[in-house]
């Protein structure tokens, strides 16, 4: 019996990628932004329709580069309701995160209840636009700007989204992506920073390369953030499908959608963003229904996964526990199906029938 993964990496055609690995071969330039990442980060400019993006090692390294970038220090607002590097990202460069519970339907961060959280110490509100769902931009950008603090987006699910026509990078002072393999658009291993500023994007191209200035000495602090020329090759090959990415994992929600609707709740998504499908998120009526059928799906082979589960906010070893109710629920409730390029149509209306004769 074939094994369905929650999500796998779309592969290029391979003879397509061996073009670039030749040219690699013949150049000898290996790293240290050699010419297909220089390309890369041009072409994805233009398909994002954004200035001052630049392609990193990494969405993790990527999030510690933009909080460093800033200044930031104290306690920063952000979500418990993400993956686990948002948080480790603050406590890395040595600041508080602070925890917001999120809304019910969107999944993200609850713009009314952060301004109660925000403290003589608060420096800046790091907002996860979850799934790719764009959070409340309009209201986070008017809570900064009253109480003067910076915001960073970990956008690392939204890869193409638009909000009200604009690029969801746009927004904010600082937006970061994972290009991971596992997401909707991938370079294997990498990220994206994009900054609203030139000069802070100047200031992160030292940060990317250990801080130097060309031959005149060193800048700032700095580390090692810079990419591959085979991670960028991948990236300029997988570019030219992002339309076909695209239309398949449309494909796939619309089956989800249609066969599971008022039977499992869905992510409520921002009425003025677009969609790029890079989870396919459920929540049940309870934890033991989730489990009950997350049991039975692995019998046959198909493999889910409970993202974001624990909450961070109640199960970090290294902070002190702080109990969310919204977040403590949704997270011990929502499962993600699988979604993916090369997933068969065929098997996701399976996946639908198993998991209905379950609930």
């Amino acid at each position: 019996m074939k094994k369905i993964l929650v999500t796998k990496p779309f592969m290029a055609p391979r003879k397509e990628y061996e073009v670039y690995i030749k040219k690699i071969w013949d150049n000898q330039w290996l790293t240290n932004m050699g010419p297909f990442a220089v390309e890369l980060e041009q072409k994805l400019q233009t398909h994002l329709d954004v200035e001052n993006l630049m392609f990193v090692s990494n969405g993790t390294i990527a999030l510690h580069m933009a909080i460093k970038v800033l200044g930031l220090k104290g306690e920063i607002i952000t979500t418990p309701f993400s993956f686990v590097a948002t948080s480790n990202s603050i406590m890395w460069e040595g600041c508080t995160p602070v925890f917001v519970d999120i809304e019910k339907g969107s999944l993200n961060i609850d713009p009314s209840l952060i301004e109660a959280a925000i403290t003589e110490k608060t420096t800046a509100i790091l907002a996860t636009h979850i799934f790719g769902n764009p959070c409340d931009v309009e209201a986070i950008q008017e809570i900064a700007v009253k109480h003067k603090l910076k915001i960073i987006y970990d956008a690392a699910h939204s890869f193409g989204v638009k909000f009200k026509n604009n690029s969801i990078f746009k927004y904010g002072d600082i937006s970061t992506c994972s290009l991971h393999a596992t997401k909707f658009y991938h370079t294997g291993e990498g990220g994206l920073i994009i900054a609203n500023d030139a000069e802070i994007l100047k200031a992160l191209g030292y940060i990317r390369n250990h801080g130097l200035q060309e031959d005149q000495g060193f800048a700032s602090i700095g580390t090692n953030a810079k990419n591959s020329e085979f991670h960028a090759a991948l990236g300029l090959v997988n570019l030219k499908y992002v339309d076909d990415i695209l239309k398949k994992r449309r494909e796939i929600a619309k089956i989800y959608e249609r066969k599971l609707k008022n039977k499992l709740e869905f992510q409520v998504w921002n009425n003025s963003a677009s969609k790029n499908n890079c989870y396919f998120p459920v929540v049940f009526s309870s934890e033991k229904q989730l489990l009950h059928v997350k049991e039975r799906l692995e019998q046959n082979n198909i493999y889910t996964r409970r993202y974001f589960y624990p909450s961070l906010s109640s199960s970090l070893p290294y902070l002190d526990p702080v109990i969310l109710p919204i977040t403590e629920d949704i997270s011990k409730r929502c499962l993600c199906l699988p979604i993916y390029f090369d997933l068969n149509l065929e098997d996701v209306e399976n996946i639908c029938n198993l998991i209905l004769s379950e609930i």
